[in-house]
């Protein structure tokens, strides 16, 4: 049972994750995983992971709902690339079940680093705001799909970081489309994982329950500054810098477990 004092940091958790979520649509779950074990204190990985997935679905969903307020969510495309990913998280979280905890955190930190550096390399091509996902890309968007909704599940994370990239690379949509649309498979991807844990038992749902609670209002506040920062053409930048930092601290922690 855990104390009051970190039910109150689960809800402060929570707000910070849902800000992130709105803000760039990604970076939610990098955040809370680490959040629920070293800031909340839950002694677990898999229950840390199984409860941050059903909070970041939750909170994706209530993103979603601005987003889509604000008219920066690609419908079609979102719903073509939710419904491939959903299949790759559902296989990439029953294999990650069987990892250990420690090894699943430092593996994630890398594979940030990874996602965070090809996110400032210069694209070639030209944002397509009037983007459709239809014959011609479908392939190429039910791929990204599938893949990130592999490591979605396997991490244990609502994916928003590796599905905004994949979104950009598969139709070439801007970035604040990216980030709108990439909540819907956020959404699915994070409750597919959420209920594959909940079967093993690695869900603490009061926990849970606190954490979504502060991230609608953290998701609200961030919804409003990505579209500020989307005009000013720091999105990008911002959404590398956050994976660069958490991805940091992530490595030496999960290192020093792993070592010590």
């Amino acid at each position: 049972m855990l104390e009051p004092l970190q039910y109150l940091l689960a809800a402060f958790s929570g707000g910070l994750v849902g800000f992130t979520l709105g803000l760039v649509g990604g970076g939610g779950s990098i955040l809370a995983v680490p959040l629920m074990v070293y800031l909340v204190g839950v002694s677990s990985a898999h229950v840390a992971i199984g409860t941050s997935a059903l909070a970041v679905a939750a909170n994706a969903a209530t993103g979603l709902v601005s987003h889509a307020r604000a008219g920066t969510v690609k419908w079609r495309c979102g719903g073509m690339y939710a419904a491939a990913g959903v299949l790759g998280a559902l296989a990439g979280s029953t294999l990650g079940k069987a990892v250990d905890g420690q090894k699943l955190l430092l593996l994630f930190a890398l594979l940030m680093i990874v996602v965070g550096a090809l996110m400032l390399r210069k694209r070639r091509s030209e944002d397509l705001p009037d983007v459709k996902c239809n014959r011609t890309n479908a392939p190429k968007v039910l791929g990204f799909g599938l893949g990130t909704g592999a490591f979605s599940g396997f991490f244990g994370i609502g994916g928003g970081f590796l599905i905004v990239p994949g979104l950009i690379a598969s139709t070439g949509m801007p970035m604040i489309n990216a980030v709108g649309t990439s909540l819907m498979a956020v959404a699915a991807f994070g409750l597919t994982t959420a209920l594959n844990y909940a079967i093993s038992g690695m869900i603490d749902w009061p926990l849970a329950a606190v954490f979504i609670a502060g991230g609608i209002a953290g998701g609200m506040v961030g919804t409003l500054a990505a579209q500020r920062l989307a005009d000013s053409g720091k999105l990008t930048k911002v959404f590398a810098t956050l994976i660069f930092a958490v991805a940091g601290y992530m490595l030496w922690r999960s290192a020093s477990a792993l070592l010590g």
